[in-house]
């Protein structure tokens, strides 16, 4: 009896994600492949050269992977993450508009996402970095990401090679667990090839601000970092560590272009291959996982082509061998006797830090990021990172 059962749930499931979907007038609608509409939530606008335009870039690989028109691709910029009015409004004008599935591209989007995926049903809705669908009982609502720490990794690989003084340097965005997972797989990547590494980081208190970004790389420069970072949306940073004739490492976008004489290679996400896969299974009739986050072996996280005119020699050799590591599972990133800067044990604890959720007690501690859920949840300062105000 509780096989049938489930096996009734499971198809009340797969029918309310793909069989239909109503359009701006509340009427049902099959989803086909020339009716289909997909939204997009986006934060800033294509001039980041950063988040957004990576973003936009997998918007338009799934666009054409799926053989669909350019119109069928529906995005809203500029939608500030802070403002509840504006995200509401955009999202309803993308459901008015007759999109099918949404995308919301930003984590501070969450709370919005959810209200709208509880008032609008027969539209799914699929929020990046977010959490909120692995505890909410909604059969519309997706959680997606990728397992971009495995890329920092590599990508302080090429830091900690090129370092002369061995002082890094980390343009951050917000304390929250996204971006210190982030950075410190940047440093733990550097420091296995430099055991000398130590880092600041300085956080912007915002996702996007290419004016706040660049003064806050500058001060880094400033006090004496050789190689930057960045968990920020701009190309600003590489800006700055090119006009002090120092080092960077970006993110979202290849910024060799920008700062070919600083930017020494970039930790990406490919998007386009979650939303290739979601708008597929919405297409056929299949069930969207509540939670995806894939790595480096299938792409879903990879890193720019290395900049080998000033990288230091060996550079890709080391980062080749370590991806083949990580991805045969024989390296995991947050392992061992990680400690804090008092020496003690690190731990990661929830987001308010009243309770302590894994303790790095030994050589044996391992804490494998984003397996069950796609976000991050990695937010402990270990010893040899200095967060700056």
């Amino acid at each position: 009896m509780k096989k049938a059962i489930t096996l009734v749930l499971m198809a009340a499931l797969m029918l309310s994600l793909a069989a239909c979907s109503s359009g701006g007038d509340g009427k049902a609608e099959a989803v086909t492949k020339d009716n289909l509409k997909v939204g997009v939530v986006h934060i800033m606008d294509l001039g980041d050269q950063g988040y957004t335009y990576n973003h936009d870039q997998g918007a338009k690989k799934m666009i054409a992977e799926l053989g669909l028109r350019e119109d069928q691709y529906i995005p809203k910029f500029n939608i500030n993450d802070t403002d509840v009015a504006a995200t509401n409004a955009a999202i309803n004008e993308l459901v008015n508009e007759g999109c099918q599935i949404i995308f919301a591209t930003s984590f501070s989007y969450g709370t919005q996402v959810v209200e709208a995926a509880k008032a609008q049903p027969g539209v799914v809705f699929c929020h990046a970095t977010g959490s909120d669908a692995h505890f909410n009982d909604l059969t519309n609502l997706h959680n997606y990401f990728a397992k971009i720490h495995q890329a920092r990794y590599l990508a302080g690989i090429a830091a900690g090679l090129k370092t002369e003084n061995n002082h890094l340097g980390y343009v951050a965005a917000f304390p929250y667990a996204e971006v210190i997972s982030g950075y410190t797989a940047f440093f733990l990547g550097a420091k296995s090839v430099n055991p000398d590494v130590y880092m600041d980081v300085m956080y912007a208190d915002t996702w996007g601000d290419a004016l706040k970004e660049r003064e806050i790389a500058e001060a880094l420069l400033n006090r004496g970092c050789d190689v930057i970072s960045q968990h920020s949306d701009s190309v600003s940073p590489a800006l700055a560590a090119e006009a002090a004739g120092k080092w960077h490492v970006g993110y979202n976008n290849d910024m060799a272009p920008a700062a070919p004489n600083a930017s020494l290679i970039s930790a990406r996400i490919d998007w386009g291959i979650y939303m290739t896969y979601a708008v597929k299974a919405l297409l056929e009739g299949q069930t969207i996982s509540v939670d995806w986050g894939e790595g480096l072996e299938t792409g879903a996280a990879y890193l720019s082509p290395l900049n080998t005119a000033i990288a230091a020699p060996g550079t890709q050799e080391a980062i080749d061998a370590a991806a083949a590591r990580i991805i045969s599972g024989d390296l995991k990133i947050f392992s061992g006797a990680l400690k804090d800067a008092s020496g003690n044990p690190a731990v990661i604890t929830n987001w308010d830090g009243s309770e302590v959720l894994f303790t790095f007690e030994n050589e044996n501690s391992v804490f494998l990021e984003s397996d069950e859920i796609s976000a991050p949840a990695f937010n402990a300062i270990i010893d040899g990172i200095n967060i700056v105000s």
